[in-house]
């Protein structure tokens, strides 16, 4: 990435932005031998293509939370190929449709478009990812219309954002799951992974705050927004990687990004305005996050509640010390300055040689032998 002297700086885009109406959620119940059909189904239900200009490209979004494949972790690649298929069917230019997906801290990328059979999606329909942590991406400093809550105080130097999704339609590809920072995440912590750089996780000590900056932000560069949330296998417990999994087969379907998260949360039994993004969301207009003032399209989800709960892992009870507990007073020595290494060394020890081959593993042979989605997934 270049340095931060040599960025050029711009403002909100003169852009055409879409209005569709707020608070609208498609909801449906699906199956393995529909699921493709159904994708285009709940995306017309919510309204898609009033959402989303046919003239700018579209950005879609994918989640790589973690490069093994884990059940309800990542995008799925049914959700992908459905969305694809709705788009191409209902005119957009293939050429015009970029997945799009940055790397973390802890996640390589491309290993997870692998491991998650993205890659064979984009190869089937001749797509071509657009990997945001390669040199040839710019990356501008953005200076934003609405009043941020937190952002340019975390990055007092300029909020970094790629320069390729300035004018383009986003659709966010999430799945239904917890989240040990956020309690819930969705389409409004998808966005995480794609608008801020590598020193993202300079802001989980104030992530509420930051996921609705970002909502903001993305109202501001996009000229059309819209999020396709896989709930077929969804998950629960310490998100979005060390989770158990349970399986419900739902689909929902957005223009509101907040409305969606909403929606997803209730389904997964919290109080949505109980949770501090979705309710600042709703409380600064974004969307709607109060489930009695949503509009809910297709299926009725009146009698769902599945009791979800979060918990932690050991790593994450440390993360929390760091960012709001005895350890806070050292965070910026810990994540700022040059030994930040030991806790990327650590989150990987934990995930990827601990959790993962003692725990995680017989769960993915459990979805992939025992379920629908997992014949799916290894069909693909």
């Amino acid at each position: 990435m270049a340095d931060k002297k040599q960025l050029q700086t711009v403002g909100t885009p003169d852009l055409t932005r879409a209005t569709p109406p707020m608070g609208r959620v498609a909801v449906l119940k699906t199956s393995a031998e529909s699921v493709v059909e159904d994708l285009r189904r709940v995306m017309e239900l919510a309204g898609f293509q009033e959402a989303l200009p046919k003239g700018p490209d579209t950005l879609l979004k994918i989640n790589i939370s973690w490069q093994h494949y884990y059940p309800a972790c990542s995008t799925t690649p049914w959700q992908l190929d459905g969305v694809i298929q709705a788009m191409t069917g209902a005119g957009y230019p293939k050429e015009s449709l970029i997945p799009a997906q940055n790397s973390t801290v802890v996640v390589d990328p491309r290993v997870g478009a692998k491991c998650n059979k993205h890659v064979p999606v984009i190869e089937k329909h001749g797509l071509e990812f657009a990997w945001l942590d390669q040199p040839e991406v710019e990356w501008v400093i953005y200076q934003p219309t609405a009043k941020m809550l937190c952002l340019p105080e975390i990055f007092p130097d300029g909020i970094e954002l790629p320069r390729m999704f300035l004018g383009k339609n986003a659709i966010h590809l999430p799945t239904v799951k917890t989240h040990v920072f956020t309690g819930t995440t969705g389409a409004m912590k998808n966005a995480f992974g794609g608008l801020l750089n590598l020193n993202r996780h300079w802001t989980h000590g104030r992530i509420h705050e930051t996921l609705v900056d970002l909502l903001n932000i993305q109202k501001e560069i996009h000229p059309g927004l819209f999020a396709v949330m896989d709930g077929t296998i969804c998950g629960k417990g310490p998100g979005p990687r060390a989770m158990e999994y349970e399986v419900h087969d739902y689909l929902l379907a957005s223009a509101d990004q907040v409305a969606i998260d909403a929606l997803a949360a209730k389904l997964m039994g919290f109080d949505p305005m109980k949770i501090d993004y979705i309710r600042l969301g709703h409380e600064s207009g974004l969307g709607v996050g109060n489930p009695s003032e949503i509009e809910v399209l297709g299926d009725d989800i009146s009698g769902e509640n599945w009791g979800f709960t979060v918990g932690d892992t050991f790593a994450s009870k440390g993360q929390k010390a760091i960012y709001h507990g005895k350890l806070h007073r050292f965070e910026h020595f810990l994540l700022r300055t040059p030994i930040v290494p030991w806790s990327f060394a650590a989150s990987n020890v934990y995930h990827n040689w601990y959790w993962f081959p003692f725990k995680g593993k017989k769960r993915v042979n459990d979805v992939l032998q025992n379920t629908q989605w997992g014949r799916l997934f290894q069909s693909y």
